[in-house]
């Protein structure tokens, strides 16, 4: 197995099953489907959205957690943990809405939220002509080894992602907002994520047609 297939499984996994004290990311969706406050799904992933981003991101809750994902590459710290956490904020909207976060579909979209929107790109890149939203149903026709292909693509963009991170650190220019000033930004990213996954995992069209060789 490749090393950026590697990350993104890594990635995928804890995010999915949990990391550290954070729950699994079925049971994060199961505390928002029993609460009966939420008249519909979208009123709950627009609640997880906010309330999960902003409690994770700006509170400093994620520095103890680096050291609880080991990744095949060495990356800079905290960058892994906020992608699995971005993960798993996706894979919570994904089991609001029905879906089971082992389904290769779902991996292979949590992945796509992450990296926004050179998505299509990446899909594109993997052989799959996008005509129509890319989405749950549109994934129908792809197999198992183009959706792996998918992963893989993911996974060189934010290995190359990560090795141009902090080329303008801010904390070591103004030291007691550098925390501030990344866990919000982090807080921004994961919530463009999670608008990006609200798109994805909502009923689309037919599926997408694979691009024949030569």
């Amino acid at each position: 197995m490749s090393k950026p297939l590697e990350v993104v499984n890594a990635v995928l996994d804890a995010g999915f099953e949990g990391l550290g004290p954070l729950c699994s990311a079925t049971g994060l969706a199961e505390e928002y489907l029993r609460d009966p406050r939420y008249a519909n799904h979208e009123a709950r992933v627009d609640s997880l959205i906010h309330w999960e981003t902003g409690k994770l991101f700006t509170t400093g809750f994620l520095s103890g957690l680096g050291g609880l994902l080991t990744l095949p590459v060495s990356l800079p710290a905290g960058l892994g943990v906020s992608w699995a956490v971005q993960a798993r904020l996706v894979g919570a909207i994904a089991r609001i809405h029905g879906h089971d976060v082992e389904e290769d579909r779902v991996r292979t979209l949590t992945l796509l939220a992450i990296v926004g929107d050179i998505g299509k790109e990446v899909v594109k890149q993997a052989g799959i002509e996008i005509s129509q939203q890319l989405g749950m149903r549109a994934l129908e026709a792809v197999p198992k080894h183009a959706l792996s292909s998918i992963n893989r693509a993911v996974g060189f963009r934010l290995v190359s992602k990560a090795s141009q991170k902090g080329v303008v650190n801010l904390s070591k220019v103004v030291p007691l907002a550098g925390g501030l000033v990344g866990g919000a930004v982090d807080a921004l990213a994961c919530r463009a994520v999670g608008a990006t996954a609200r798109r994805l995992f909502a009923p689309g069209p037919g599926p997408l047609v694979p691009v024949s060789p030569g």
